[in-house]
């Protein structure tokens, strides 16, 4: 029987308040169940943070809560997933033009992975065009990111950008 946990995973770089409404949403609806944050590398990008930064920021916000666990891994999410007995996998949808890669990814993992199943969950309205290379743009530009971000993040993403306001 696979492990009540559920695998919420993306690049996190950085994580916002999207991201943060999407796994304290999930951590309401599953009580029984925990939540992995899985912290990926998009090798597509070039990343603002490490990856080990980015776990760190996480670990940070997450620190007090004990049904959260935050991993870092390299490779495919179901090779990841079944080495740790995971079959749910939680993907936000902001607008409907994420849904049609979403979907053909939830295929994907299906075939090959073993009983994968993915959830898909929207944020809040007011998150909704939130996106991690809109709050890298905004900090690179000098521009507030409260809004966006928690105040750990933030205050990595000052390190970087001193010039934020």
């Amino acid at each position: 029987m696979p492990n009540k946990i559920i695998v919420y995973s993306g690049s996190f770089d950085p994580a916002t308040y999207g991201h943060l409404d999407l796994i304290n949403r999930t951590l309401d609806m599953f009580k029984d169940y925990k939540v992995l944050i899985a912290v990926s590398n998009n090798y597509s990008k070039k990343n603002l943070f490490s990856i080990n930064e980015r776990v760190e920021m996480l670990d940070e916000i997450y620190n007090q809560n004990s049904r959260i666990e935050i991993a870092s891994f390299t490779g495919l999410l179901v090779n990841f997933m079944k080495e740790r007995n995971i079959n749910i996998i939680l993907r936000g949808l902001r607008a409907v033009s994420d849904f049609e890669y979403e979907l053909k990814l939830a295929h994907t993992n299906r075939n090959i992975g073993e009983n994968i199943e993915t959830i898909f969950m929207m944020p809040k309205e007011e998150y909704s065009y939130i996106s991690s290379s809109m709050v890298r743009e905004l900090a690179y530009l000098g521009g507030s990111v409260k809004k966006f971000v928690h105040p750990v993040v933030e205050k990595h993403l000052f390190k970087i950008y001193k010039n934020l306001v």
